[in-house]
């Protein structure tokens, strides 16, 4: 018994003089650790007669009870005191005058968004903004899309579970619904952009899950490409602010608009950077097209009186073309010293007369 009594003390002693979490942990496994002092006396127990094991056993476990129950408190007294030694070393006074520097910044895809609007307003266009959770008909059915065209499975489109009456809503994968929203409530002539925040299942340096979109729509009377070419080709050219930059349109296949094209503008890529209207190179910046007039119909605009142009692209590259980013992740990655290089100032609000950036 004299031995437990020399034992406990000893441990105990150690307990209380553990200066920190760490010498506190060395101390616990050296009394109940597998290799512990206290571990070690359970061990002998085999070797005893069955009423020495009942007497020495009951001796040995109140000595790890009160050992551990002693680690315990001691762990929560330190734990307390690190607290307390935090809480007092992080101690901010708020009473003290904020510093005069300027820490908040203006999101290059929110201030390139406005420079677009600012373009386009000077155009006559008017701004539609709409749901960001739409339906088939609105995202697809209405813009010509076949049933089982491929940008209706998952692969591109993120669904919700189908509703009640079998419908799967979803995340809009363009802007384009706004036109046919438009397009359905409101008489032609139509002049309006829709911006905003749309979702396709994709992520690489160039795609997010979530990206902003320009879209465009004119609708009148006797309007043909020669009214989308020069109003691209003045878009393009105030918003790179140089009026030397050169268009290419190219013949591509869109399912909402008939002809359809891509355009590229003329660019240089040596020395690891892209450079704007200069160069021998080309870049595809959107995509554009006369309204197919199975969408007119949609809509119920006849397409025998009325024709009209639309137009896509995307706020995120443009703006990494501007202002020269290289990974448009980092645009979504919430890194304030991201931010704070290429953020803009909330007074630099673009507009005609001020200039844009």
């Amino acid at each position: 018994m004299t031995d437990l009594v020399t034992l406990e003390a000893d441990l105990l002693a150690q307990v209380a003089a553990a200066a920190d979490l760490s010498a506190l942990d060395a101390v616990r496994v050296a009394a109940v650790g597998k290799q512990g002092a206290v571990s070690a006396l359970l061990k002998t127990l085999g070797s005893l007669s069955p009423d020495e094991r009942r007497d020495r056993g009951g001796q040995i476990n109140g000595l790890r009870d009160r050992v551990q129950t002693a680690l315990n408190d001691r762990r929560a007294a330190l734990e307390t005191a690190e607290l307390d030694r935090r809480l007092a070393a992080e101690r901010l006074d708020l009473t003290l005058p904020a510093p005069h520097v300027r820490r908040g910044a203006v999101h290059p895809t929110m201030q390139v968004m406005d420079e677009m609007i600012a373009i386009f307003a000077t155009l006559g266009f008017a701004v539609a903004e709409g749901p960001d959770i739409e339906d088939d008909f609105h995202n697809f059915t209405a813009l010509n899309f076949p049933p089982k065209h491929p940008a209706r499975e998952m692969h591109d489109t993120f669904f919700f579970e189908p509703d009640d009456k079998g419908e799967r809503k979803l995340l809009r994968t363009h802007t384009s619904p706004m036109q046919v929203r438009t397009m359905i409530a409101q008489k032609p002539p139509i002049r309006i952009i829709s911006p905003g925040r749309t979702y396709r299942c994709d992520s690489d340096q160039t795609h997010t899950p979530m990206f902003h979109q320009v879209e465009g729509l004119v609708i009148d009377r006797n309007i043909h490409m020669g009214h989308l070419k020069w109003t691209l080709e003045t878009f393009v050219a105030r918003f790179f602010e140089n009026d030397q930059v050169t268009t290419r349109f190219r013949p591509h296949h869109f399912p909402f608009t008939e002809p359809s094209a891509e355009v590229d503008v003329q660019c240089d890529r040596s020395g690891g950077e892209i450079r704007i209207g200069q160069g021998t190179d080309w870049l595809e910046i959107l995509g554009c097209g006369m309204v197919h007039p199975n969408v007119l119909r949609a809509c119920g605009i006849d397409p025998d009186e009325f024709q009209g142009f639309a137009f896509g692209m995307g706020v995120d590259r443009l703006g990494m073309l501007k202002y020269g980013m290289p990974d448009l992740r980092d645009m979504f990655a919430s890194d304030v010293r991201w931010l704070s290089h290429y953020g803009f100032s909330a007074f630099a609000a673009p507009n005609p007369a001020s200039g844009l950036s």
